[in-house]
């Protein structure tokens, strides 16, 4: 077995601190640092998933999807997991039941393959600092073991086979299918060539 290099132990030591824990009122500041005056990507919020596509672009406009997403937080609504790393976010997906999620419920690619108690995670969000580094695989193992916790049954994933070998990294929020096949995860179904849907049962 070939010998780790200095960096790739210090790599190994970061990704071995790193955290997740669910959005919660508690560490909304967390969130809100992380996805910084942008939203993340054009003030989205993470909000993509969950609104009609007129109210979503609408709602980029004064902070209102960031509103609504505060909203379900405050309700208490399962909407996503952080990974944080020495106390901060440098990592988030969204998580939560794929009823939870409209637009991938009438999604013509990604409907629905069965009636089982899916949960969905349907994109992604890892601090530019911070990317390249297996965080997303680190994140996702984090959120199995929560899954296990939370007692979810069936993880599920709609990520991207790229095409090309270098895309900008605002067409990755989707997720790579190689981290989650790193992760565990398996394909199920795939209509669409390069956008497979993959799951994880969860012990």
């Amino acid at each position: 077995m070939k010998k780790k290099t200095a960096v790739e132990k210090a790599n190994d030591d970061f990704l071995a601190e790193l955290t997740v824990e669910p959005l919660t009122k508690s560490n909304w500041g967390k969130f809100e640092e992380l996805f910084g005056e942008k939203g993340a990507c054009g003030n989205c919020w993470c909000m993509f998933f969950r609104l009609p596509p007129t109210e979503f672009v609408e709602g980029k406009v004064d902070n209102v999807n960031k509103a609504k997403k505060k909203e379900l937080v405050w309700q208490g609504k399962p909407t996503g997991i952080l990974c944080c790393y020495e106390g901060k976010a440098i990592g988030w997906c969204a998580l939560a039941p794929r009823k939870d999620f409209p637009k991938l419920q009438k999604s013509r690619v990604h409907k629905p393959i069965d009636d089982k108690p899916v949960w969905s995670i349907p994109c992604f969000f890892i601090h530019k600092d911070f990317r390249r580094m297996g965080v997303s695989v680190a994140m996702l193992k984090g959120l199995i073991a929560y899954a296990k916790k939370s007692k979810i049954k069936i993880l599920e994933a709609y990520p991207t086979i790229p095409t090309q070998d270098k895309w900008p990294d605002s067409f990755l929020w989707i997720g790579l299918y190689k981290s989650f096949e790193r992760a565990g995860f398996k394909i199920v179904d795939r209509k669409s060539k390069n956008r497979p849907m993959v799951r994880y049962y969860v012990d």
